[in-house]
């Protein structure tokens, strides 16, 4: 289900086009399975509340403050109205700077995702062309807005009838990969590539959410719904007979001689469909 309400509201502006807009998250948790942490002995459900570190004793919601420590034990403290004192004019737009070529842009930087669609029917117009120009040209925007009290660049990328803000991650965020892939060979066996290219080709399909599925979620559901109809579940084995390594044998194997039979299956499984 949509959400009821935005999370962010705001205005869209590219030169002298400006359209009032919202935006939502474009990914949900709440379909997850979620566990409440209970006592045991009594079956209540238990909860949490924040402690004074020094004195023991609980701190009502009236008295929390947000602090920053610049030395052990010494922070200093900044009210509500002193961080909003502080916000910037893409608190409330986004204002489209530059537009870059969507292949451009490393995955790597991709952080969350949100659904951006125009707030008001006078609107409409106005952020159909926004959209419809990004379009034409095949770029995507680059723009900063706050989100969490933090400015985040971030782009957008024309998708249906709407725009998708991709948040993205900050530079410092991103660890270089040649720090990581530094001492892995570049060469390969011609031969090798070739045959696992005639696999990818066989198991090359057409993307679907369903590749994305969680069997551990499923398997979560059916033992919740055995429990509701208060039986109790069937025991599951709790290891499987494993093939191939039996901890005599060694972990190495001959990657050509892997290949190989890897090839032989996929074109027996062929022949047999």
């Amino acid at each position: 289900m949509a959400p009821r309400r935005p999370y962010w509201r705001g205005y869209l502006k590219l030169s002298l086009v400006t359209c009032p807009v919202a935006m939502v998250p474009a990914t949900s948790e709440s379909e997850k399975v979620r566990f409440h942490t209970l006592n045991e002995k009594t079956g209540n459900r238990v909860v949490s509340q924040y402690i004074d570190s020094v004195t023991g004793k609980p701190v009502k919601d009236e008295d929390e403050a947000k602090g920053y420590e610049r030395g052990e034990d010494d922070y200093v403290i900044l009210t509500d109205d002193e961080l909003e004192s502080v916000e910037l004019e893409s608190v409330r737009t986004i204002d489209i700077e530059r537009f870059v070529s969507r292949e451009k842009i490393e995955w790597i930087y991709l952080d969350t995702p949100f659904y951006l669609t125009a707030n008001q029917k006078i609107g409409d117009e106005a952020f159909a062309v926004i959209r419809e120009a990004m379009k034409a040209k095949d770029v995507v925007g680059v723009a900063r807005v706050v989100l969490g009290r933090r400015e985040r660049a971030v782009i957008l990328e024309p998708r249906d009838n709407g725009i998708v803000v991709w948040a993205l991650r900050f530079g410092d965020e991103v660890r270089p990969e040649s720090e990581y892939f530094a001492g892995i060979d570049k060469t390969s066996d011609a031969k090798g590539v070739a045959a696992l290219e005639k696999i990818i080709k066989k198991r090359t399909q057409k993307w679907s959410p369903a590749m994305a599925s969680d069997p551990i979620q499923d398997s979560l559901l059916k033992l919740i719904a055995s429990k509701k109809r208060a039986h109790k579940p069937s025991k599951k084995q709790a290891s499987k007979k494993r093939t191939g390594n039996d901890g005599n044998q060694s972990n190495v194997v001959n990657i050509m001689d892997a290949l190989k039979k890897s090839v032989q299956k996929e074109l027996k499984s062929r022949k047999a469909g």
